[in-house]
């Protein structure tokens, strides 16, 4: 199963998100099979505000498992977690 999963941080938590963001690349790497596309969501300035991830698990609840165990959520940076089911047709290697 594909899922879009939008991650939003809570206000003023840019600091603690740069804090909490080398144990958040370090599990993304061991998800590497897990990850179809992921990246930072922005505001109008360019700072990050939250993150964006396209993620394939065999069942909603391994997602919502490695949820339960991400340095953001664990280290309360990501306030709001949207996550959506989605089918993807296209993905391009590279842009």
């Amino acid at each position: 199963m594909q899922f879009l999963i939008r991650a939003y941080d809570g206000e003023g938590k840019l600091d603690k998100r740069m804090e909490v963001r080398p144990r958040h690349l370090e599990g993304m790497k061991k998800l590497n099979s897990h990850i179809i596309s992921a990246g930072g969501l922005l505001d109008d300035d360019g700072k990050m505000k939250g993150s964006a991830l396209i993620m394939d698990f065999d069942s909603r609840k391994e997602l919502d498992d490695y949820l339960a165990s991400e340095p953001y959520v664990v280290e309360q940076v990501w306030e709001r977690i949207e996550v959506e089911p989605i089918n993807i047709v296209i993905a391009n290697e590279k842009r």
